[in-house]
This record gives C-alpha cells, structure tokens and sequence, in this order.
C-alpha cells in the first residue's frame, strides 16, 4: 500500500465515491449502453486521478472498484481495484490531465444523437442558444483514432486546445468531454447530447440558422459569469 497521508487519502476516498455515482448519471440520462463509457477525476494537487475498471456492469461499480492511476495511465499497484484492467479509454485520460493541467475530469459517452454526428464526421453547429452558453460555439469534431494508446487523448487535446467547447466529438467513434472536476465533464456530456439530438430533429425539418458570432460570444459571457458560477476550466 502506498505511504498517502491522511488529507490525500481522505480526497482519493471522496473522489471514488463521487465518480462511482457520476457513472449512474449516465445511465440514468441514457448516454451508455452495456459497460461503455467512463468517468474519471483528477486528484487535486498530485498527479493521480480515479477512472472505472473495464468491462464491470454499471450495478456493480462502486467507490471500492475504482482504479487510482498515475499520469501514464498505469494503476497504483496495493490500492483498491489495482487487480482489475482500468478502463480501455484509460490512456486517452491520462494523456488529457497531462497536457491540460486545467481539466479536473474526463468523461467519454456511447449517447446515440453525438455519436450520430461523429459517425459523419461533422461538427455540430451553434444554432441554440443554450448551446451558445455552455459551449462557447459549435461542438468541434476531432481525428480518427483507435484505442490502444494515447492517440485518442491527443486528438482530444489538439481539437479543443483554444476553444472554448468542452466536447468534442471523436470521429466514427464518439464524444469526450472535458471540465472543471468530474460532475463538470458529466454535464457537458449530458448537454452535448442533448444538444446533437435537438440540432438533428431542426436540420431533418428544414435550414439551419446558425447564431451570429457576437452573439455566441455575449451567451457565453454571460451564462459563464453572470448565470452562475463559471465552470469554464479555461478561466
């Protein structure tokens, strides 16, 4: 067992409860089917963060089940869950929080409406008003990449370094979403799906009216700072 000291363990303990929760959140709001999808959160202040192992259902995962990783993506061997395999989309979070010291969660979703858009490869544009406020313009889509390394995290990282969206959809595979902690990643899920499906429906029924560019930019200013609270991991 690792030498943690008792404020570190105190964090890694609430941060596998929380994210053992957050996966329930995407059940409930149908962004996963069988045991697809991830949810992962950094550990404030060191370089470690708790992701979901592979291939567990849904009702099993549970905080004593969730994998302690380092920056590479590699378990921290004598902590809970260090005898299962980390999640397949391991090595793309570990690549995120490496290179984007910002992003406290990562979260990958199998939702039909993003996959969709990702399946052909197109961006989704900003014609909504919500979508204007939580993602600062279009849903960006990023390269073709397979698991099996890092290739994934780095098309993540090089598609939204300089934007302001917390999605992006990787193409013919699916959405990945970034945010200030893991709850944060698990809305903008929530919100890019709910968006691609609303944006597919317009579309089917006719034009599309994209929102003008200083518009967008005063949506976004004030549901970031005057809404509420701003979440951009950017500030």
């Amino acid at each position: 067992m690792p030498h943690f000291s008792p404020e570190l363990r105190r964090s890694i303990h609430e941060l596998r409860v929380e994210v053992a929760r957050l996966h329930r959140e995407l059940v409930r709001y149908g962004l996963v089917v069988w045991t697809g999808g991830n949810v992962s959160a950094r550990v404030p202040g060191h370089e470690l963060f708790v992701i979901k192992p592979s291939g567990v259902s849904y009702d099993d995962l549970a905080p004593e089940n969730m994998i302690l990783c380092d920056l590479d993506g590699r378990a921290i061997a004598g902590t809970p869950g260090s005898d299962l395999a980390p999640s397949s989309d391991t090595a793309a979070h570990a690549y995120v929080y490496r290179n984007m010291p910002e992003v406290g969660g990562v979260v990958h979703t199998h939702s039909t409406y993003a996959v969709a858009w990702a399946a052909r490869g197109e961006e989704i544009p900003c014609v909504l008003t919500a979508m204007a406020d939580e993602f600062g313009g279009p849903v960006p889509v990023g390269p073709l990449a397979v698991i099996g390394d890092d290739s994934i995290g780095r098309g993540i990282v090089e598609t939204l370094s300089g934007r302001r969206s917390r999605a992006v959809l990787m193409r013919n595979h699916g959405p990945f979403t970034i945010g200030a902690d893991a709850r944060d990643a698990v809305k903008a899920a929530v919100m890019v799906e709910d968006i691609a499906r609303t944006v597919h429906h317009a579309r089917a029924g006719g034009e599309l009216l994209t929102l003008p560019a200083d518009t967008i930019d005063r949506l976004y200013a004030r549901y970031q700072d005057v809404y509420g609270q701003s979440t951009d991991v950017r500030r």
